[in-house]
């Protein structure tokens, strides 16, 4: 498969198995217009790649993935027009992981926010390094949580711990996403290879389509729900980056500030 295209992604075979990196311009991998285009045709061609069978998705830098870019998140409120173009990006990122068939685990590397987190949790298996921070604080920068956040947490949490988590914004360590389910696994740093190892490995001693398939049925619930969730969920996002609020949340995040906040 020929990959030469990808702006902000890395791609590395280890035989059969495709690691996926992402690759921002900073060390938190934060999410720009060029990671956004790439994403969105991201696992349509993983589904078409016939030299891969398991997908390990994973991140360079320190974090995995930091949500929105501050710069694309003002370009965006000043010509509100660039937020509706990327609408069908962002619901082909949701159906591109729901449907790929192959097996994506999630070696969740440090932090992940917001879309980051949706990316990850998307994903059919998440190892997390156990000092990752994981959440979707959309709220705190004016948003709605709409690029999948509030498709996949309550499925995974239920929704009183997902309604509470995606309105507060709270970020929550690894440790305690794996204790609540929301994540299969948080370990030690330096055993977070051996861990996504051992899964790969439990995964290839079955019959690739017999995996492949089981992986598909199980997410026909979740594409249902993604279908008929996604829509409105990216339509508030929009109306809600149009809010005076939502202008007041990115300066007081660029000028380290609190935000004081209208209510308009």
């Amino acid at each position: 498969m020929d990959y030469s295209g990808y702006r902000r992604v890395k791609f590395d075979y280890r035989d059969r198995v495709l690691w996926v990196l992402l690759d921002g311009e900073g060390p938190m991998n934060a999410v720009d217009h060029a990671m956004h285009e790439d994403l969105a045709r991201l696992f349509f061609d993983l589904q078409r790649d016939t030299d891969c069978d398991i997908v390990v998705l994973t991140a360079e830098g320190r974090a995995f993935c930091a949500g929105g870019d501050m710069d694309w998140f003002q370009d965006m409120i000043d010509n509100p027009a660039n937020f509706r173009a990327i609408a069908p990006d962002a619901k082909r990122i949701i159906s591109g992981l729901l449907e790929l068939e192959k097996p994506i685990l999630c070696r969740l590397n440090g932090a992940a926010a917001g879309l980051g987190a949706s990316l990850a949790l998307l994903c059919d298996i998440i190892i997390a390094d156990e000092r990752a921070l994981i959440g979707d604080p959309h709220v705190k920068v004016g948003l709605v949580a709409g690029d999948g956040g509030a498709v996949i947490w309550p499925q995974l949490i239920g929704f009183a711990r997902a309604k509470e988590l995606l309105m507060t914004g709270d970020m929550i360590t690894a440790t305690r996403a794996a204790e609540m389910g929301l994540i299969n696994y948080a370990v030690p740093a330096e055993k977070l290879d051996a861990k996504v190892g051992e899964l790969v490995a439990k995964l290839q001693g079955n019959p690739r389509w017999a995996v492949r398939w089981t992986k598909t049925a199980a997410n026909l619930v979740l594409r249902d729900i993604a279908n008929k969730v996604s829509d409105a969920a990216i339509a508030y996002e929009m109306l809600s980056n149009m809010t005076r609020d939502r202008q007041e949340a990115v300066n007081a995040f660029v000028e380290k500030r609190k935000p004081d906040y209208s209510g308009e």
